[in-house]
């Protein structure tokens, strides 16, 4: 597997691939873009965020693909939390002196309420259950300024009609192929879980879930990424196997998985609460 000696390990480097998750096992194959609605929906969730000049908080950071895309946006500041310490490493690596990445959960950072002026949060929200869901939310709620917003980039499930029984199977055999409970939410889900916790919706986006597909690995990883992600898939016989089934699975549920990116506004206090 083509890899860097000197960058530190990949989360989960420990497990077998037959069992690891479906994101480390993308990353053991080279991908390094592996957001639901690719480079794309990121980069247009991080324009309708702001983020100039904003002291910016990252939630389950990864490989640090979007850390990097943040701090040439000239952001003020950059703190990431990751309760995996080999991502925390690897990020931090990536960033160096312009930012601190801390080991911690999202639904307990142990950071300074309002410390934050921008909140963001990538593939993660989908792999947890309602209460989770609603506990890093709400961490995410405490941690902005007043007025500071927080943006995600998460599964969806389309359309706001989906059959609910259809959608527990989409659910379960997401969960069977990626090795993660997988809990993707329709946009109205996602929507009421934000306004339920105090947050005011902005900006929702949309791009195609194509994870696994050549276009768009071309868009994200480059010609050069391809290769290297080709060549990896070719010599490991358990890493082609998990990553095949992840790729029909995508295939046979296209038309009822979206990547979804959603920018949601923390209310400034109200002129009563300023007067008081």
């Amino acid at each position: 597997m083509d890899t860097d000696k000197n960058e530190p390990r990949l989360p989960q480097s420990d497990r077998s691939t037959r069992v690891a998750a479906g994101h480390w096992v993308l990353a053991r194959a080279g991908k390094r873009v592996l957001r639901p609605g690719g480079l794309k929906l990121t980069n247009r969730m991080l324009d309708a965020a702001d983020l100039s000049g904003k002291k910016v908080l990252e939630f389950a950071p990864g490989l640090g693909r979007t850390a990097t895309l943040m701090l040439e946006r000239g952001i003020a500041s950059y703190t990431g939390v990751d309760q995996d310490p080999d991502a925390v490493a690897r990020v931090q690596a990536m960033v160096g002196p312009r930012g601190t990445v801390v080991n911690a959960n999202a639904q307990d950072t142990g950071l300074e309420s309002e410390s934050a002026q921008v909140v963001v949060g990538e593939a993660m929200l989908t792999m947890q259950g309602d209460k989770g869901k609603r506990e890093i939310i709400a961490e995410a709620f405490r941690l902005l300024q007043p007025g500071g917003c927080y943006a995600i980039h998460e599964l969806g499930l389309t359309p706001d009609s989906i059959d609910a029984a259809f959608a527990d199977q989409l659910r379960q055999r997401l969960a069977r192929t990626i090795r993660v409970n997988a809990r993707p939410l329709t946009r109205a889900e996602w929507c009421g879980l934000l306004e339920q916790s105090g947050f005011c919706i902005e900006w929702v986006g949309y791009e195609p879930m194509a994870l696994l597909s050549p276009r768009r690995n071309l868009a994200d990883e480059g010609i050069v990424g391809v290769a290297r992600i080709m060549r990896n898939v070719a010599r490991d016989k358990d890493l082609r196997r998990r990553i095949l089934d992840m790729r029909a699975t995508f295939n046979e549920y296209r038309d009822s998985l979206t990547g979804i990116a959603i920018v949601a506004r923390k209310p400034t206090a109200s002129l009563e609460e300023k007067e008081i």
